[in-house]
């Protein structure tokens, strides 16, 4: 844990610097992967499962009878939560659908806008310490408000060579079509190429460490689109006097546990906060289970004092946080400066976890800096646009020699004529 007091611009890049993780030194590993899934299919998902996870696989997809025992095995308690989680985040994300929109112009065409789903989609739930269930949740949800037909999810399996009920049942309960037990890259490359097993999909959704995030750039080559690339999840804090530094702490520590390369980043004006957010910090970190990931990621959070809110809201924009929490008194007129974000929180009570789990924000976000070009995951994510366009004769007649002439300077001479040639003929009597 570093504490920087009113760094110079020029050592701002040195200070934001995130953890190293280049997914191109990667690459031959993806490409190794990915052609022995070309020839061998199933085979390799089970040797690779083997190599990385220590599990041999039987059933590559999750049996039906495990799905539907799933709900036994969940208490009832997390049901509920899981339940009311997913009611905000489907008014949220039902929030986002939007109407056709038509330009028609007078002379005689009119164009328009039509949204149709991604018909196969591949959500990928990180393996590790925890059951992300909840990033069922957040990828699930808003494929089924899109409309797409198929959903299949892959995630690594436990060393039971079991998925955890949490993450079945909360896929049983958001529709998932089916449910693999297959992590890492030869997941990503399952689901980009196809297998006897797991079907080829359109788009690849999902967070992951370093070796998905790699896989999901190689496997762009097999005409399979994704999300976004992903790095280390982390969050930025801008505070002031009106701040809380347990609050400030608690919210560090919470985005630490995601993994050792996680950052944490304090951004503040005032020194005595810096302070006191330190000594927080040490004292939560203490009531935290020792093999908790927040221990290793210590070392990446980092209290940064400037010398006034402007100054802390460019260092935000500079370094494109994936989480940003404006603790400070005007919160609201400082949103219109941050440009470069991937989800806000905004005052004292807005904590990074309620976006994680129950706002109805989602929480599959560009890191990485990635903020500065893309955005979090919405239901447009899960759906393409198709323009149409209808051209009477009047209209071409009104847009003919605008298209000719264009299209002659641009020497396409089969372009020009394309219209001309419908310009010559005789009106309809």
């Amino acid at each position: 844990m570093n504490t920087i007091l009113y760094p110079s611009r020029e050592k701002w890049a040195e200070i934001l610097q995130r953890p190293a993780v280049n997914p191109f030194e990667l690459e031959e590993t993806c490409k190794t992967i990915c052609e022995e899934i070309i020839k061998h299919g199933d085979d390799i998902l089970r040797k690779y499962t083997w190599y990385f996870d220590r599990v041999k696989l039987d059933d590559i997809e999750e049996p039906e009878e495990e799905i539907q025992e799933s709900a036994s095995l969940v208490d009832p308690d997390l049901q509920q939560a899981i339940r009311n989680a997913k009611k905000n985040i489907e008014a949220f994300h039902r929030l986002q659908l939007s109407a056709p929109k038509t330009y028609v112009n007078e002379n005689g065409f009119r164009c328009w806008q039509e949204e149709r789903p991604i018909e196969k989609v591949g959500l990928y739930i990180p393996g590790g310490n925890a059951p992300l269930f909840s990033t069922v949740l957040m990828l699930c949800i808003p494929a089924n408000i899109a409309g797409c037909k198929e959903i299949f999810l892959c995630t690594p399996p436990g060393k039971d060579g079991k998925i955890n009920p949490a993450i079945l049942w909360t896929a049983r309960l958001c529709g998932v079509t089916r449910i693999f037990k297959v992590g890492g890259i030869q997941a990503i490359g399952a689901l980009a190429i196809g297998t006897e097993t797991i079907p080829k999909v359109d788009k690849i959704f999902g967070p992951g460490n370093h070796f998905v995030t790699a896989a999901k750039q190689w496997v762009t080559r097999y005409r399979t689109a994704i999300d976004m690339p992903a790095g280390p999840s982390e969050i930025m804090i801008v505070s002031d006097d009106s701040a809380t530094p347990a609050y400030i702490a608690a919210d560090l520590l919470s985005q630490a546990e995601h993994g050792p390369d996680s950052q944490a980043i304090l951004v503040t004006n005032r020194e005595d906060i810096a302070i006191r957010v330190k000594q927080e910090t040490e004292r939560q970190l203490g009531e935290l289970p020792q093999g908790s990931m927040a221990f290793k990621a210590q070392e990446h959070i980092r209290l940064i004092v400037l010398n006034d809110l402007e100054e802390c809201i460019e260092m935000v924009n500079q370094y494109a946080p994936e989480h940003l929490i404006l603790n400070i008194r005007d919160y609201l007129s400082f949103t219109k400066k941050v440009q470069h974000a991937g989800s806000v929180f905004l005052g004292n009570y807005s904590p990074e976890s309620a976006g994680d789990y129950a706002s109805g924000t989602n929480h599959t976000l560009p890191t990485n800096g990635y903020a500065r070009s893309y955005s979090g995951i919405t239901v447009d994510a899960f759906r393409k646009k198709i323009s149409f366009q209808e051209i009477f004769r009047e209209g071409l007649s009104y847009l003919g020699n605008t298209i000719e002439t264009m299209a002659a300077n641009e020497l396409l001479e089969a372009h020009r004529k394309a219209v001309s040639i419908r310009l010559k003929e005789e009106p309809l009597k």
